[in-house]
């Protein structure tokens, strides 16, 4: 938007465009009001405008007039307003209708899909699902699909979460830790007996802890709000932390209402 890219365009327009409203009354006060900026600031606003013959003012006080240049300035600058505005909020709504999910077989176009969740990723296919879609291009096997006309709930459980704390360096660090506890957290799965589908881990040690244990990470940045996220899309995930970092793990989750256990993973 070129039209404000200018430091103190958009005030420039509003003045005018107030001014333009012909109120022979218009006080530099209502202004002030009216734009939420000082009266101080209005001033030195309208004395640039006036330089500029946008508007004309007897000793730079009201009544204040538009100029036909002023005038012109408005219309331009309001139009370029509008295009903005209007390209937002096409983009906007071409946001909230479409949906991208993974095709599991070959989609046409206008092809009404069944959705599914698995592993936290939505997928599409043409058996029978208690949410469907349709499908605005064609796609692949295996590729992305995009999809509107969402309708219906999608079959989707919550995962659960198990946090081990292990010791900070202070208090020992990895050498302080129960490894084979740990390793046998992550090879029992969750308290239903179902596996753990993703690894976060939040510090130095835990990381030390995870790869002397040979188990892979998935999630290692803003892990307390990336592990919350993982469970609501139904995934199990251990998260693996120091000390009071669990903290951040327990408010995030208890936030979310997912269901978690803590395991202190000291010697």
């Amino acid at each position: 938007m070129k039209a404000f890219k200018k430091r103190g365009a958009l005030t420039h327009f509003q003045i005018l465009s107030e001014i333009s409203k012909q109120d022979p009354h218009l006080k530099q006060k209502d202004l002030a009001n009216t734009l939420g900026i000082t009266i101080q600031a209005v001033s030195e606003n309208i004395k640039t405008l006036i330089e500029l013959g946008y508007i004309t003012s007897k000793d730079g006080r009201s009544p204040y007039k538009i100029t036909q240049a002023g005038i012109d300035k408005v219309k331009k600058d309001a139009i370029s307003l509008r295009k903005y505005s209007d390209s937002v909020l096409e983009t906007m709504n071409h946001y909230k209708t479409i949906w991208p999910a993974i095709a599991t077989e070959e989609l046409k176009k206008d092809d009404i899909v069944g959705l599914y969740m698995e592993d936290g990723v939505l997928y599409a296919h043409k058996k029978e699902e208690n949410a469907t879609g349709l499908v605005l291009d064609d796609a692949e096997e295996g590729m992305d699909v995009s999809l509107t006309n969402l309708t219906g709930l999608i079959d989707m459980s919550v995962g659960e979460v198990t946090v081990i704390i292990v010791p900070t360096i202070k208090d020992g660090g990895s050498k302080a830790c129960d490894l084979d506890l740990i390793k046998n957290v992550y090879d029992k799965g969750t308290n239903t007996g179902e596996p753990i589908d993703k690894v976060a881990v939040a510090g130095t040690v835990s990381r030390a802890v995870v790869k002397k244990l040979g188990i892979p990470i998935d999630i290692e940045f803003a892990a307390p709000q990336a592990t919350a996220n993982a469970a609501r899309k139904g995934l199990n995930v251990i998260a693996i932390c120091v000390g009071d970092m669990s903290k951040a793990f327990t408010r995030e989750l208890e936030a979310e209402k997912i269901k978690f256990n803590i395991i202190d993973g000291a010697k």
